[in-house]
């Protein structure tokens, strides 16, 4: 897996969008071995992955979850494209952030925690360009004998950019790379792994 090292000012700004979780976490984010995926699609044949570097997160014993991913972390493989992202989809300028949170009941993490495997559907709410969501997205989570979790999607959930006011970013970057076509249902994958809070 990708080792991240977080710039200190977008650490911060993550940090303190979600302060209050960290306080009662039970579970944090190991952000090095965690990772979310969208793929573009071009001119209706042409699909590219991309990442974000700069994740943070936290699962209180409660059940309560927070995941915080820094827009501005976007990685495409191409520099000019991670600039036209920032700056014309995401507008990082005024919307640094997308937070995902929702619940899991406690039983669940502590069946998992004991080395369990369980497929479950969420209820979870996406923020992001200043608009929020309700998703319901299948997980699968996995308790491995280190004592870490495993998190992730079993098949992609797509976002639609109309949902998040996005639809305008991406007329302008299809407009701005000479494109034909940019599709604006993207499919979305996530990887996370946890760690017992110390």
């Amino acid at each position: 897996m990708k080792t991240v090292t977080l710039n200190f000012t977008r650490a911060l700004a993550l940090v303190t969008l979600i302060a209050p979780a960290s306080a009662w976490a039970q579970w944090e984010l190991e952000a090095g071995k965690s990772v979310v995926n969208f793929v573009s699609v071009k001119n209706d044949s042409v699909a590219e992955v991309h990442s974000f570097a700069e994740l943070l997160g936290y699962v209180s014993a409660e059940g309560n979850m927070q995941l915080a991913i820094d827009l501005a972390s976007v990685e495409t493989l191409v520099p000019i494209r991670n600039e036209r992202m920032r700056e014309m989809l995401f507008e990082t300028s005024k919307f640094s952030t997308a937070t995902i949170s929702g619940a899991i009941d406690p039983e669940i993490i502590a069946a998992v925690a004991e080395g369990g495997t369980v497929t479950t559907d969420l209820t979870l709410t996406l923020a992001l360009h200043g608009m929020e969501k309700a998703l319901t997205v299948p997980v699968v989570l996995i308790g491995e004998a280190s004592g870490r979790i495993q998190v992730f999607t079993p098949a992609p959930v797509i976002v639609n950019a109309a949902d998040f006011g996005l639809e305008a970013g991406v007329a302008a970057l299809q407009s701005v790379a000479g494109l034909k076509a940019i599709s604006t249902a993207v499919p979305v994958t996530v990887h996370l792994a946890f760690i017992r809070a110390k």
